[in-house]
């Protein structure tokens, strides 16, 4: 089948995280935004103006979908949203759709876009767009080529909450390992506080241990808001992951950031700090969602890798609920655990934040 040079492109929702994505559409040039959705058309009319689009409006995006036939659509829309939304362009024969993070706000809906996804082909990749940072790329070539030994255990980092910020360190940390899944979590969290973050709601802290497949053992710590902040010290990592091996270890944040490498046997060794901007990130995720969707091969943030992340972190909420380690993988769950206990009101503290 003959692939066009040149793919209409489409965006549902024209907030900020529309305007980070926007950079790497408009860094392709193959790429023609065509359309823009959004229910306030003043947010549409300042996405259009600053990056030059010259495309239509729509209010509806059932209406964008039918009239403009898009091939590939950008959602950058709140998280209860993304199934909804992802079924309705699924069924207009998208091709390929970008989705904002985190996957949806429970574990049934998760699973329901990736089973849409696989019966439609339309190819869904998420905005874990950090896999796309240099030093992230160098991380997985070191730990692959040995460098730090047999991979031993790992400490993982992350703002709060889980299931938005979470995620990133989840999937950073199932990079640097080849993608093996998780074999059991037991979780707990910190509901002194509870947030809702792009309307759904949250815990303000979360620690536990993770078992994969593999036999890497993994802690996880997910911070207070008021201390998530990188220090001027960039020895702290407040977001990312330390992997140890048998000969070493290394320190990775978020983006990329190498903080620290240590080889036991070579103490000269330094990894060299690369950084890796949020625009240049985002140029590398959409440039690699349109090569795949022109070559068929799985792309780098598929929505079967953000199920794997998804799944640790539901399984997190699944521990508590039971108050007991969670086998993997995690079966009899469709909601968000913590979403049904805090309105079940299970939890003995319950501020709010918005």
């Amino acid at each position: 089948m003959n692939k066009p040079s040149v793919y209409r492109v489409a965006f549902i929702g024209c907030g900020k995280r529309a305007h980070e994505h926007a950079i790497g559409v408009q860094a392709d040039s193959r790429c023609q935004v065509v359309a823009l959705s959004d229910i306030s058309g003043q947010s549409a009319e300042t996405l259009n103006a600053e990056f030059g689009f010259q495309a239509a409006i729509y209010a509806d995006h059932k209406e964008m979908l039918a009239r403009e036939k898009p091939d590939v659509v950008l959602i950058c829309l709140w998280t209860p949203l993304h199934l909804p939304v992802f079924r309705d362009c699924a069924e207009a024969g998208v091709k390929a759709v970008l989705c904002e993070k985190p996957m949806s706000a429970t574990w049934g809906e998760c699973r329901e876009m990736g089973r849409i996804a696989d019966e439609s082909g339309c190819q869904l990749t998420f905005s874990l767009q950090r896999r796309f940072a240099k030093g992230n790329q160098t991380a997985r070539r070191l730990i692959k080529e040995g460098k730090i030994g047999q991979l031993l255990r790992m400490d993982l980092y992350s703002p709060p909450n889980l299931l938005d910020c979470g995620i990133h360190t989840l999937d950073q940390a199932m990079s640097f390992m080849d993608e093996t899944p998780a074999k059991s979590v037991l979780g707990a969290v910190d509901t002194t506080e509870t947030y809702n973050w792009f309307n759904v709601p949250s815990e303000c802290g979360a620690s536990g241990g993770i078992v994969f497949d593999n036999g890497v053992h993994a802690s996880l710590y997910s911070g207070s808001i008021d201390t998530w902040e990188p220090s001027e010290d960039m020895t702290k990592v407040w977001a990312g992951v330390r992997a140890t091996g048998t000969e070493g270890f290394i320190e990775v944040m978020w983006d990329g950031q190498i903080v620290r490498g240590v080889n036991y046997a070579d103490p000269s060794w330094k990894p060299e700090m690369e950084l890796s901007s949020m625009s240049d990130q985002m140029k590398g995720y959409v440039r690699h969602a349109i090569d795949c969707l022109e070559t068929g091969e799985e792309p780098e943030v598929s929505n079967r890798k953000a199920l794997r992340a998804s799944e640790i972190i539901f399984a997190f909420y699944e521990s508590v609920r039971q108050n007991a380690r969670v086998e993997l993988p995690l079966t009899g769950v469709t909601d968000s655990p913590f979403i049904t206990m805090l309105e079940r009101g299970q939890f003995a503290k319950e501020g709010a934040r918005g």
